[in-house]
């Protein structure tokens, strides 16, 4: 058994596994790398990847046999459609939230190219962009939706004689799963869990992460994994807080940058519970994401895998999301348009690390007013505009125009989707570290990776990994 590292490796974004028994290749996630390639390579290890005819991959797509998802954010699904585009065709599993979050976030990546192509036409009067084989676009996104098959959480599912997987609840997104691969490798049975991205007990909306059984050999997340949330800080009261300090006493706009997959969800939850129970001002609040909507829509037919407390409080009011003085912004003129509203209000839009979308607009229209506050809610990879302002920049590039920071800038961690250090750590303790046989780290910066290896060895954890792209182990 083979296990070749293909991406989020000393980095966060880009989620990509290849798995191989015999001649048998399994792909777990197939996610974009959101952050910018360094332009240096690391001295100590030096990589040459070999990619195949004019392949975005570094193997050949139509030699795998499987597509195995975590879940349905873009940078572990991101690049699906280029795999089908260039031969994959083999079938996709995954839980059904994933599924169908999936098909939002890869139409809304399609219509994006679909924007990036039209530009550079316009721009370079015809010409195609150098990259056009990178690019997808609706069609192709169709056609790799039409290769998924659902699996329930909590159920095995049979690859082939020799491999089954099981979904486990990760608790990190709606359909978020814990891949757990149950092997017969050369007569011998080993097991190997891919971690997905891990949750955090009590988040809003969704189900506490499930333990993990005994495997042999696990490759896990590291996103934060050298900080701590403040355990402290409820939602309800942090978020509160910041819409009085805001829109309240300042008298002035919120905006919030928010993935619409997950992350809105969360907050859109607990304003209607603060207007339902508090005696917050009935502000305007404003979801500025159409994909925000589809994704809501998800959620509220997934009442069933929802937490207790929103399974009661959808029982008791009939809705999850919507509330007095809320608005869904679907065209770009009325998105556009609240940006300048001209009294106190809450605007969450996407993305969460100010990397495209529509949040550009708000932050560009908003960075230099004094009584506007940007309250970042989220993990911002390094070279996003979101980094800079979560790391006290004092001025930023927007949209090709250097501005000064003047508006605010807040930070709130109760929202994090990612377990912290002690979340991994509770997370891993469910292995015996006498019978775990190897740790692999991924999916987080150096720092963080180094940080939860040291606690880990601190544990008798003693063969911790942190694998390079392109790295490749035998089992």
């Amino acid at each position: 058994m083979k296990l070749t590292f293909l991406g989020a490796a000393l980095q966060v974004t880009g989620s990509m596994y290849l798995l191989e028994v015999d001649d048998f290749r399994i792909l777990i996630d197939c996610g974009q790398d959101m952050e910018k390639m360094k332009k240096e390579e690391t001295p100590q290890k030096p990589k040459e990847t070999t990619y195949f005819r004019k392949s975005t991959f570094p193997f050949e797509p139509s030699s795998i046999h499987v597509v195995v998802l975590t879940h349905a954010h873009i940078d572990h699904t991101g690049m699906l459609p280029l795999l089908c585009k260039e031969g994959y065709e083999g079938q996709v599993l995954c839980t059904t939230p994933t599924y169908q979050l999936t098909n939002i976030l890869l139409h809304d990546s399609a219509q994006l190219n679909q924007r990036r192509l039209k530009k550079s036409l316009d721009k370079n009067r015809r010409k195609l962009p150098t990259n056009l084989d990178e690019l997808y676009f609706a069609k192709h996104v169709d056609d790799t939706m039409e290769r998924f098959v659902t699996v329930p959480m909590n159920q095995k599912f049979k690859i082939n004689d020799d491999i089954s997987v099981h979904f486990n609840n990760a608790g990190h997104l709606l359909g978020a799963a814990n891949l757990i691969f149950k092997i017969k490798d050369k007569g011998v049975e080993k097991t190997i869990c891919f971690s997905g991205d891990i949750g955090r007990k009590n988040y809003p909306l969704l189900q506490d992460p499930q333990p993990v059984p005994q495997v042999d050999y696990l490759v896990c997340e590291s996103t934060y994994g050298n900080r701590l949330h403040n355990k402290n800080v409820v939602p309800e009261k942090a978020l509160y807080d910041v819409i009085k300090k805001a829109c309240v006493e300042k008298e002035g706009r919120l905006i919030v940058p928010a993935f619409s997959v997950g992350r809105t969800q969360a907050l859109l939850f607990t304003l209607n519970k603060l207007y339902q129970n508090t005696d917050l001002p009935r502000f305007k609040i404003y979801a500025d994401s159409p994909m925000a909507l589809e994704s809501s829509k998800v959620y509220e037919k997934s009442i069933r895998s929802l937490n207790k407390e929103a399974r009661d409080f959808f029982e008791d009011n009939e809705e999850l999301f919507d509330f007095e003085n809320f608005e869904y912004v679907s065209d770009l003129k009325h998105s556009k348009a609240i940006s300048n509203h001209y009294q106190p209000c809450v605007i969450i839009s996407s993305s969460g690390m100010i990397h495209g979308g529509r949040i550009e607009h708000h932050i560009k229209e908003n960075i230099q007013n004094s009584r506007a506050t940007i309250c970042m809610i989220g993990y911002c990879a390094e070279g996003t505009l979101g980094f800079e302002l979560a790391n006290g920049a004092k001025e930023i590039m927007v949209r090709n125009k250097k501005m000064e920071v003047r508006a605010d800038i807040l930070k709130l961690d109760c929202f994090s989707a990612h377990g912290d250090q002690q979340d991994l750590l509770d997370f891993v303790g469910f292995q015996n570290p006498k019978i775990l046989k190897k740790i692999f780290l991924t999916h987080g910066d150096e720092p963080a990776m180094l940080g939860f290896k040291e606690k880990l060895e601190e544990l008798n954890y003693l063969d911790v990994n942190l694998p390079s792209k392109g790295d490749v182990f035998e089992l």
